[in-house]
């Protein structure tokens, strides 16, 4: 039997929470999502689920194979997922909870055979930046921030102030600095809370 809660997260559709999988075609591609939902905030696969929201179901046993696969050994570190198997109307589908880590950054091994970090952004799976890798490795060690406020610091903050946003090549611009102490500044504003890293498909940007 499935639970009602399977039915509403169905209805509900896919969300920076949740993603459907019709089935599992690669290992190194749902590693990609596993780590993903790993370096934001937790969520679920429902696996045997269509994009359209139909029920199409799964083989179980060789789609939990190949989950396990993935989280255990294309997740660096390894990401800890608990499998539900359910039945509905003689069709199988897998609920796959991934909590969200407290040793992050994840990386997934891509078919490439490189390891890649990712972060989850609405329903979809996007390559974590530089500065998001930063944030996150200083979010796992959890020492305080300390910077040294200076000129800079206060210009970008200054032009947030009567500008909605800006990007690290228009932070490398305006105080002609090297895109790695750009990085290390706004490494340190975000940790703080004094801006905001916004992350898209296209680009990523900083706001007050």
């Amino acid at each position: 039997m499935t639970p009602k809660h399977i039915f509403k997260l169905i209805r509900d559709g896919e969300s920076q929470v949740l993603d459907f999988k019709k089935t599992i075609t690669s290992v190194s591609k749902i590693a990609k999502t596993i780590v993903s939902f790993a370096n934001t905030d937790g969520g679920k696969l429902l696996v045997g689920i269509h994009d359209n929201k139909s029920i199409t179901g799964v083989r179980s046993e060789e789609e939990k194979y190949m989950l396990d696969m993935a989280a255990g050994f294309f997740c660096k570190p390894a990401v800890p997922i608990k499998i539900t198997e359910w039945d509905f109307d003689q069709k199988t589908i897998l609920e796959v909870d991934i909590p969200r880590s407290t040793h992050k950054p994840h990386s997934a091994k891509g078919e490439d055979g490189k390891w890649w970090a990712y972060i989850r952004v609405k329903d979809q799976s996007l390559l974590a930046s530089k500065v998001t890798l930063d944030l996150m490795r200083r979010e796992t060690i959890g020492n305080g921030t300390r910077i040294y406020y200076s000129s800079k610091e206060k210009a970008v903050l200054d032009y947030l102030s009567i500008n909605d946003r800006i990007t690290l090549k228009e932070i490398c611009k305006m105080l002609n600095i090297s895109r790695w102490r750009a990085q290390r500044m706004v490494v340190n504003l975000v940790s703080i809370g004094a801006m905001r890293l916004h992350t898209t498909e296209k680009v990523e940007f900083y706001t007050l």
